[in-house]
C-alpha cells in the first residue's frame, strides 16, 4: 500500500509494511543495529527537499525516498490547536499501540502526563516552525519490559498552504512487549526554523479573497466656526 501519489490525487493509505524490509524494530534493536539509522534517512530526505530553507510541500514526499526507514515512519495532521492525529503510520507504531491508528490522535501513544506535555509542543511545531525531537520511556509491567524510543517530527506544508502536517519517524530501544504500550516523556528538544518561510502555495480561487484597491478616504470636513470672505461692494 501506498502514501499516494506526489500530486496529492490519491488519498493516504495506512501502510503496514510487516518485515518487508526484513526485521522488525525490536529485532534489530535486541541484535545492536544502530537505532538512529531511520533517524538520520528521514532527516537527509526531509532537508532534501528544502528549497532555499523553506519547509517541505507534502505533495513532494515520496515513500521510495525513505524506503529504508519505512515501518518507524508515521504523518500527522493538526486538527486544532495542540492536537494532531495520525494519517499514515508504518508498523512500528501499530504494534506499540496494539492495533491500527489512522485517524487516532497522536496522544495515543502516551500516558497521561505525556498527553499534557505533548500538546504544547505540537504548536511550537507547527507555528513555529520547529522540528521536534522528544526522548520516551514506556510504562513497565508484566510482559512489558523495559522500553525507551526517540521521536523525531518535521514540520510539513499542506495543499492549502499551511504547515498543519508532520513527518515522523520512531526508534525504539528495547522489545515492544505486550501493548499497548504507552510512553512518558523523558526530555525534548526543539529545533526552532527561525525566520524561515513555509513553501507555501498559492490559494485555490475557492479560497482566495478579492483584491479592492486602496482608495485614501477624504478628511472630514470640520463643523466648527469658519471665516468668510466678504466683499466690499456687499
Amino acid at each position: 500500500q501506498s502514501w499516494g501519489s506526489k500530486g496529492g490525487a490519491m488519498d493516504d493509505k495506512i501502510i503496514l509494511m510487516g518485515n518487508a524490509f526484513g526485521r522488525n524494530a525490536a529485532d534489530m534493536a535486541a541484535s545492536g543495529h544502530a537505532a538512529a539509522h531511520p533517524l538520520r534517512e528521514v532527516r537527509a530526505y526531509w532537508e532534501g527537499l528544502r528549497q532555499h530553507g523553506a519547509v517541505p510541500s507534502r505533495d513532494a514526499i515520496d515513500p521510495r525516498g525513505i524506503a529504508g526507514a519505512l515501518e518507524q515512519v508515521f504523518m500527522i495532521e493538526r486538527i486544532a490547536p495542540g492536537i494532531a492525529r495520525f494519517r499514515l503510520v508504518g508498523s512500528t507504531i501499530s504494534d506499540l499501540v496494539g492495533c491500527e491508528v489512522r485517524g487516532m490522535p497522536f496522544t495515543a501513544l502516551f500516558d497521561p502526563m505525556g498527553r499534557s506535555k505533548i500538546g504544547p509542543l505540537l504548536e511550537v511545531l507547527f507555528s513555529g516552525p520547529a522540528i521536534l525531537h522528544v526522548d520516551l520511556e514506556a510504562e513497565r509491567g508484566i510482559g512489558r519490559p523495559a522500553l525507551r524510543a526517540h521521536v523525531m517530527i518535521l514540520p510539513l506544508v499542506s495543499q492549502v498552504g499551511r504547515v498543519d502536517l508532520a513527518l515522523g519517524c520512531l526508534t525504539q530501544d528495547g522489545p515492544t512487549g505486550r501493548a499497548p504500550r504507552r510512553f512518558a516523556i523523558a526530555r525534548t528538544r526543539v529545533e526552532k526554523l527561525g525566520a524561515v518561510a513555509a513553501s507555501v502555495a498559492p490559494a485555490p480561487p475557492e479560497f482566495a479573497e478579492a483584491q479592492t484597491a486602496f482608495v485614501m478616504p477624504r478628511p472630514p470636513r470640520a463643523k466648527g466656526p469658519h471665516l468668510r470672505l466678504v466683499h466690499p461692494a456687499d
